[in-house]
């Protein structure tokens, strides 16, 4: 079964969350764990426990568990393994990207069944161009799996190579979009691949002429609450395809912990804040 149709699944009967399961040194200590690979572990499945039924989906960022080696990937692969026992959808942040043999390693290890590291999708980067990532976009449709891709993201870098014009007059972002909408052609109820693009980055999908109504796909963004994007805000970026949009929260709802009964509730919250924002027009 396609990645998008289970996402679009999950979205409908859990709500538009996607819970970050980063374990920032700074939370391990608020969360009075010493910093090490064992806490990963403690982390990572109280963020599982409190997410089930609750989230559409989780996100472990891989760079938090690479800093801590061997043993930290050894939590990283336990962690993707009981989530899909859980029946929990991963979103893998790794933003990998690169060209011929190497690309395609990288997508063996992440979208094959049975890889070490495997998830349900991942996100990529495609500044060595976007067609340089159709290893991952075959293996994602071979397996039923999904990509996010980075297009529009809100670091005050960004749009010098995201806003850049390329031929014709059309933006690296809006490029990448175009390849993500040929792709998800034709899917129902959602396609399988999708974008990475913050909620606070005002009028920017306007300026550069970008349709997320034509995309079909899922949009990862973080930005939403605390971080300062409201009903406003989504409705001015996203419009009409709001109803794609998977909303992020990592560490506003991670603080919450180590009490997976607190977790839950911060969860809940956030879950119900980002349905209110992105159903109400501003």
């Amino acid at each position: 079964m396609a990645f998008g149709f289970r996402l679009a699944t999950a979205m409908e009967q859990f709500g538009p969350l996607c819970v970050g399961i980063d374990p920032h040194p700074g939370l391990l200590e608020a969360w009075n764990l010493p910093d090490d690979a064992d806490s990963l572990q403690l982390f990572g499945d109280a963020v599982l426990d409190a997410s089930a039924g609750l989230a559409a989906c989780v996100k472990p960022n891989a760079a938090f568990f690479e800093r801590h080696g061997s043993r930290g990937m050894g939590v990283l692969e336990n962690l993707l393994g009981r989530s899909r026992e859980m029946g929990m959808l991963t979103v893998l942040d790794a933003k990998r990207g690169d060209i011929g043999s190497t690309m395609q390693a990288y997508a063996e290890s992440y979208l094959v069944p049975g890889a070490h590291f495997e998830a349900d999708s991942v996100t990529l980067s495609p500044y060595l161009g976007v067609g340089s990532l159709r290893p991952a976009f075959d293996l994602a449709a071979e397996h039923g799996k999904g990509v996010f891709v980075l297009a529009l993201t809100s670091n005050p870098e960004g749009h010098t190579v995201q806003h850049a014009m390329g031929p014709g007059g059309v933006s690296v972002a809006a490029a990448v979009t175009n390849a993500a909408t040929e792709l998800n052609a034709g899917a129902e109820p959602l396609g399988s691949i999708g974008l990475v693009i913050g909620a606070t980055i005002g009028t920017a999908v306007a300026d550069l002429g970008i349709d997320l109504a034509a995309l079909n796909g899922p949009i990862l963004t973080p930005g939403v609450g605390a971080q300062g994007a409201g009903p406003a805000e989504l409705e001015q970026v996203f419009g009409n395809a709001r109803r794609c949009v998977l909303v992020n929260q990592s560490r506003g709802v991670l603080q919450a912990g180590p009490s997976v009964e607190r977790l839950r509730e911060a969860i809940q919250a956030a879950s119900d804040e980002a349905s209110s924002f992105l159903q109400n027009q501003s």
